[in-house]
């Protein structure tokens, strides 16, 4: 047992990037820029915040589906000149950011707890427990991948 508690945590989880989130101490504004020319932000100014919540952060919706069609569309529109990239769900907080994590992730090699720590800087954003779970599921696929290529 006491040879297990010296090994270094192989895998993340949803509790250690929501630690990772829960450091970030800025503001939730309408809109910010939280990569060069990619935007988080919300639809309004929202009156009743607990109930948009509810509406932005539902607990089974599959938005990995998304991570690809997003990420494609991200980056081709930055490739454009002068491109930029507003990416906005109701809350700004949660489906917007998965999307922008997941775009970070596949184009710009980030591992996510990297990508939290970016958006973190930037913009106060709090992905839900399933998307987070997503998330991990993405970062493992993308890891596996790499190292696939590489022994090739």
């Amino acid at each position: 047992m006491s040879a297990l508690k010296g090994k270094r945590k192989e895998y993340l989880t949803v509790k250690d990037l929501q630690k990772v989130l829960d450091s970030c101490k800025l503001n939730l504004n309408q809109i910010d820029e939280v990569w060069p020319n990619i935007y988080i932000g919300n639809v309004a100014e929202a009156q009743n915040k607990a109930a948009l919540q509810k509406l932005d952060d539902s607990t089974h919706f599959d938005l990995d589906v998304y991570f690809q069609p997003a990420a494609d569309f991200i980056h081709k529109a930055l490739k454009s000149p002068d491109g930029k990239v507003l990416v906005h769900c109701i809350m700004g907080m949660s489906r917007s950011s998965t999307l922008v994590l997941a775009y970070l992730m596949i184009y710009r090699h980030l591992p996510l707890k990297q990508a939290l720590q970016k958006l973190i800087q930037k913009r106060a954003i709090y992905p839900n427990r399933n998307f987070l779970a997503l998330l991990l599921d993405l970062d493992l696929h993308l890891t596996r991948k790499k190292k696939t290529c590489q022994i090739l």
